[in-house]
């Protein structure tokens, strides 16, 4: 079992070692020169490697990754705190104060008899909280446009869909769901032919999120589905390079294409 004090330690440690990288007094450069907003890319970077880490189920790696997790909340903390406007202890004090209100069952007097009930009680709280129990805020497209703007635009686009279908916002069939995904192609298409790149990236998304559609109707993960391509495209170029003896740009592309091809298939057989 961990010592308590020992962790109170080691994260003020962590809080001292990010205060003096940001010290104008013999800080780092790199460290001085970043802000919240600069610092956001880092902040999605560090949570899917986490991710990754315990989808792998490397204990020293997953330990890692937390840590480079943490310390993106501790040097937003120290840069808050330098402008005045919160801090770690405020930080802190605000997750716990919310766990004690959303877990009525633990720390109050409220029974509940399953998950479900746990899961419910948490949304109708979250709900007060956030001052979503007035009409606007219940609206659909209030929560909806939360999803747009706080989830990774594939999971968003998938939680809209699921919801607007939840209300009765869907086709009758699944040939509905293709004849859109059509209809949206073509739609690309001529607005890769015609049109100005801004209407272009707009039939772009359309076009995936009739693509999305057709995941939901057949039950899949399409961010799944994306990082798996994404993994057996690098796995592939890296069986091409392993095969050759130069660089890939020193190939034709008739060249690179064979070995696509090779490397594909020696993968499947390995799988």
């Amino acid at each position: 079992m961990e010592n308590q004090d020992e962790s109170l330690v080691a994260l003020q440690e962590l809080i001292e070692v990010v205060a003096k990288l940001r010290s104008p007094d013999g800080g780092c450069p790199w460290d001085l020169a970043q802000t919240a907003e600069t610092l956001m890319p880092y902040v999605i970077e560090e949570a899917y490697e986490v991710v990754d880490a315990i989808k792998g189920g490397d204990q020293e790696a997953i330990a890692e990754e937390l840590g480079d997790l943490l310390l993106q909340v501790v040097l937003q903390a120290q840069i808050a705190s330098e402008s005045g406007q919160f801090s770690l202890t405020e930080i802190t004090q605000g997750i716990s104060q919310k766990l004690i209100r959303r877990h009525p069952h633990v720390f109050g007097d409220v029974s509940v008899a399953s998950v479900d009930e746990v899961r419910q009680n948490w949304e109708q709280i979250k709900a007060a909280e956030k001052g979503e129990v007035s009409p606007d805020a219940q609206k659909l497209s209030a929560k909806l446009a939360r999803y747009g703007r706080t989830l990774p635009p594939l999971t968003a686009a998938m939680k809209i869909s699921q919801k607007a279908a939840a209300i009765g916002f869907e086709w009758e069939n699944i040939q509905g769901v293709w004849d859109k995904f059509y209809e949206e192609l073509g739609e690309l298409q001529q607005a890769l032919a015609e049109e100005t790149p801004e209407r272009q990236e707009a039939e772009l998304g359309d076009l995936l999120f009739a693509v999305i559609q057709l995941a939901r109707w057949h039950h899949l993960d399409p961010s799944t589905a994306l990082q798996g391509t994404n993994q057996r495209f690098v796995q592939r170029l890296e069986k091409m390079e392993a095969a050759v003896d130069r660089p890939l740009s020193d190939y034709s592309l008739d060249e690179l294409e064979t070995l696509w091809q090779q490397a594909k298939a020696q993968l499947a057989k390995e799988q």
